[in-house]
């Protein structure tokens, strides 16, 4: 790949049917590479990004079943077989974004295969928690479950393949050690620190989670911690178990359902502390509360290992009960925060900190120095 031609670029990914941490990844890498198309099974164009808007995306047969949208997790099965219909041939590098399928692209000879790992298919590897929220007979949930061992070897199989794979977190890269077998570099995800900045007025009483309202994000242990204390709760989302956690509610937890990011933002700059009681990948709303200037209080598992400091960015509760975050909620209450010092951390995690490191694994991969491609846009982050 030392011909002096501009390289040839795609970007794959699983599915483009949320707007997620994986999602925003996957609208940095269309920043960096604005000619290269996005390939990936299924696109819902209402719930994408505004930074993907103008891609170029290629989807697969997957996209004509009908409720496809609504019941993407029902056809886990399809997704390796649609992944291989992707046509990559042709390209010099393939760039994918995988916590599940895209990884297992056919790359065409002479290509490259650089892999930005969220996480694992979880399928495969973390069924139950995969299967949560989704509604099926006891039979079918059976069934699926046995569907998980070939994948098994599909996911495995198909790693041999990718010539770097990349991890999002150190959790992640313990999993990928563990299952694969690879020993993986890490490069954290990008955050927009540049759209948040911290208030100038004292912040309002009250705490906050910004998630999607499912049972894994574990929300009903910061719902039942603020209205045994008694504290005010603000939570901004939609889903499945919405109903629930409002029956788990006292007076002093309010539900507001979906908001606009210029909402988000606003009530992030305003909270007392941002509450992040579940185990994740690697998690980038409590790094978006600390652009805000503040502080996190979250369950000491998972990402938030590589994103809390403790007593400097906020705290971490060491059981995922309602009885620890109470008392870790007290404890966060004698202390005194610095905003500054706290929006500070946040910067290390700046979008062009993720592009410089990204861009010298792809030049490591390549043999191309990649400053100097014309298919890179300067990205300029204010801080």
């Amino acid at each position: 790949m030392k011909d002096g031609r501009k390289l040839k670029i795609a970007i794959v990914h699983d599915y483009l049917n949320q707007a997620g941490g994986a999602e925003r990844v996957v609208g940095v890498l269309h920043r960096m590479f604005p000619d290269a198309p996005i390939y990936t099974t299924i696109v819902d164009r209402g719930k994408l990004l505004p930074e993907l808007r103008d891609a170029v995306i290629h989807t697969t047969f997957m996209q004509r079943i009908p409720g496809i949208l609504k019941r993407f997790k029902m056809f886990f099965w399809l997704y390796p077989m649609a992944v291989r219909t992707m046509d990559v041939r042709g390209y010099d590098l393939i760039l994918s974004s995988s916590s599940a399928y895209a990884k297992g692209v056919r790359k065409g000879r002479g290509s490259a295969h650089l892999c930005y790992c969220h996480t694992p298919m979880r399928f495969a590897w973390d069924f139950e928690s995969y299967m949560e929220g989704v509604s099926i007979p006891k039979w079918a949930k059976a069934g699926a479950k046995l569907l998980t061992y070939p994948l098994r070897l599909w996911d495995r199989g198909n790693t041999r393949s990718v010539d770097i794979l990349v991890a999002n977190s150190t959790v992640v890269q313990s999993r990928i050690k563990k299952l694969y077998g690879v020993s993986a570099p890490i490069i954290f995800p990008p955050v927009d620190v540049g759209r948040f900045e911290v208030a100038d007025a004292a912040p309002d009483d009250n705490f906050l989670i910004v998630s999607r309202l499912v049972s894994y994000k574990r929300i009903d242990l910061a719902v039942e911690a603020c209205t045994r204390l008694g504290r005010k709760l603000i939570v901004i989302g939609e889903g499945p178990d919405r109903k629930r956690l409002e029956s788990l509610a006292g007076p002093s937890v309010s539900f507001l359902g979906r908001r606009s990011d210029e909402e988000v933002t606003a009530h992030m700059k305003r909270c007392k502390a941002f509450l992040f009681p579940g185990i994740e990948d690697f998690g980038i709303t409590p790094l978006e509360a600390n652009a805000c200037g503040r502080p996190v209080i979250a369950y000491g598992e998972g990402g938030a290992l590589d994103t809390v400091v403790p007593n400097v960015t906020g705290m971490f509760f060491l059981k995922q009960s309602p009885e620890a975050l109470m008392q870790t909620i007290q404890s966060f209450e004698q202390r005194q925060w610095d905003s500054r010092l706290i929006r500070k951390h946040a910067e290390s995690f700046r979008e062009d900190v993720f592009v410089r490191q990204l861009r010298e694994s792809i030049s490591h991969l390549t043999g191309r120095e990649m400053r100097d491609q014309a298919s890179f846009i300067k990205m300029e982050v204010g801080v």
